[in-house]
């Protein structure tokens, strides 16, 4: 019998992640779907891929098969190696729904004796046709920090292509109710199972990823779960302290400013950045800001300071 590369047929590496395996695998079983493909070998390609992926996808068959080593090329004469144990018999469902009677010998010379691990729905009661998982999609969501951070719900529309009665392929538009998390972060995924593309031949739909993207804030920013915010202060704030109230996502909260803040000095409201285990902090930046000397007072306020307050600024430049 011929040796079977099954990295090859997916064209995968040989060390390719569970899933990366799988998207090739559900890339080319869709493109050799009998009812999809115009090729004459598509039913054998189809059968070739899912025979492959019902051995890369299944730890214990995979480890068994790489036991076999690299050495071996796709079409060489093949004959397990003496005292392999795979060998069993009787027929089991596999992967695409196919029997391992539907598998090439060189499977059963290896795995006729380890059955099967579900996979996906297929040829039983479906009157020999072929079934095969829809397609991951993956789409942006893009939502405020608030949102984040209370959570909420959001009504998206999506176009989903759907193949029809005839075989064409056309977009339709649905409605899901999506809900959002609290605690949610820039870039994370929020998994809607079963709401990516629809399987073929009666197969599972694929699953739907909405990945999120948290709209800049006017007042806030963001980093991680971390919010910040710039605080001003009057300098006698700054340099006698005082109590100031600052806003934050979850309420305003009251804040002690010690005495001689720095402009530029950060203060910590721990717990109060997005909700998580452990949940962001929110950072208070403090910025002094002088009040204008646009009245002859407020000059002599100024002037007064400048007699009484013996301070240079630049005192570390000599």
């Amino acid at each position: 019998m011929e040796y079977k590369d099954y990295y090859q047929i997916l064209g995968v590496n040989r060390d390719a992640s569970e899933e990366a395996i799988k998207k090739a695998y559900r890339r080319l079983a869709r493109k050799y779907h009998p009812d999809v493909s115009k090729e004459s070998s598509a039913e054998e390609r189809f059968k070739e891929v899912a025979e492959a992926y019902e051995v890369l996808r299944d730890k214990e068959k995979r480890a068994a098969y790489d036991r076999l080593g690299s050495n071996w090329r796709a079409g060489q004469e093949f004959r397990p190696p003496p005292g392999w144990q795979g060998r069993g018999g009787g027929s089991h469902t596999h992967a695409g729904g196919f029997s391992s009677r539907d598998f090439s010998d060189f499977f059963e010379s290896l795995f006729g004796g380890m059955g099967g691990r579900g996979g996906f729905s297929g040829m039983g009661g479906m009157g020999g046709g072929f079934a095969t998982a829809g397609q991951d999609q993956t789409v942006g969501l893009e939502i405020t920090l608030e949102e984040a951070y209370h959570g909420g719900s959001r009504a998206l529309q999506l176009q989903t292509p759907e193949r029809d009665a005839s075989g064409r392929v056309a977009n339709r538009t649905r409605t899901l109710n999506v809900k959002i998390p609290a605690g949610v972060t820039n870039g994370q995924k929020i998994r809607l199972s079963g709401q990516g593309s629809a399987g073929l031949g009666g197969g599972p739909s694929g699953d739907l990823y909405l990945q999120v993207s948290i709209k800049p804030h006017h007042f806030y920013k963001l980093r991680e779960r971390d919010v910040s915010v710039e605080l001003p202060l009057a300098p006698w704030e700054a340099a006698l302290g005082c109590k100031v109230e600052v806003p934050t996502l979850g309420g305003t909260v009251t804040l002690n400013i010690p005495a001689n803040a720095r402009n530029g000095q950060r203060l910590r409201l721990r717990g109060r950045g997005l909700p998580g285990d452990p949940p962001g902090d929110q950072l208070a930046v403090l910025r002094i800001v002088n009040p204008p000397a646009d009245t002859v007072a407020a000059r002599e306020a100024f002037e007064r300071m400048k007699q009484e307050l013996p301070f240079n600024p630049r005192a570390q430049w000599h």
